[in-house]
């Protein structure tokens, strides 16, 4: 019975903020307005103040609210931005598929997918500044000298680029996650076998293609980027594979 209790009051906590960020996702609380101090929350929930706080602290660590000092001071909803939102994201999305240890070709199959629902888009709306910001990635990885890390980066930054290109907020960061976390989980995987002159090709053709506001072409060069990708992934796999069975073999024998 006590341990119920103890369970009870640990949750307490979770359970103000999750009130809390229901009105919030509601809209009963919207961005910028205030909350109830510690004490009027603490008089409405029935707890103390310091599993106010606690609570507080979550919301703030989920960037659902903001505090400020001083005589018109207190807690606030935050009003977030596309560009916090889109980090968050990513980061989450990094966290998913490293700990869940999502298949390759899951990944893979979701990155592109995803990516080809911003060519209409991107094709119809990229500026002057989307095409130059496309070249120049692609200029720098034609550059000998280029670290894998820095070419990786720079794969990175074009598909971006491309997504940015759909001038769609929203779009950009649910493809945030896509972009930013799937991308380099596949980069690391197939860096090592990689053409990068392959790659300089494909990606010459794919900004051509959304210069010339043709999103079919795009998406043909985008679908072989896939297969390529994941030609080289499924080759990676099995030969690392082969070469752990072969050393773990070894090990038995001796």
């Amino acid at each position: 019975m006590k341990k119920d209790q103890q369970k009870q009051e640990a949750d307490l906590p979770a359970q103000i903020a999750k009130s809390i960020r229901d009105a919030i996702l509601s809209g009963e609380l919207t961005a910028d307005d205030r909350l109830p101090s510690e004490t009027e929350l603490a008089d409405s929930y029935e707890v103390s103040r310091p599993t106010v706080r606690e609570a507080l602290k979550r919301l703030a660590a989920q960037s659902l609210i903001r505090t400020q000092r001083g005589a018109f001071g207190g807690a606030f909803v935050r009003r977030l931005s596309y560009e916090e939102a889109q980090v968050q994201h990513a980061t989450t999305s990094t966290l998913l598929l490293s700990i869940n240890e999502v298949d390759f070709e899951v990944a893979c199959e979701a990155r592109y997918a995803l990516e080809k629902s911003c060519t209409v888009l991107a094709s119809k709306r990229r500026t002057r500044q989307h095409l130059e910001a496309i070249n120049a990635e692609i200029d720098r990885q034609g550059q000998s000298k280029l670290s894998d890390e820095a070419f990786c980066a720079s794969d990175v930054a074009l598909h971006r680029t491309l997504v940015d290109a759909a001038g769609n907020p929203i779009l950009s960061y649910q493809l945030a996650g896509a972009v930013e976390a799937m991308q380099p989980l596949m980069n690391m995987i197939t860096f090592s076998a990689r053409s990068r002159e392959q790659i300089v090709r494909l990606h010459t053709r794919l900004a051509g293609a959304i210069e010339a506001r043709e999103p079919g072409e795009a998406d043909r060069v985008l679908a072989e980027l896939e297969d390529y990708t994941l030609d080289l992934g499924q080759g990676v796999i099995a030969l690392r594979d082969k070469t752990r069975q072969t050393a773990e073999t070894a090990s038995l024998d001796g």
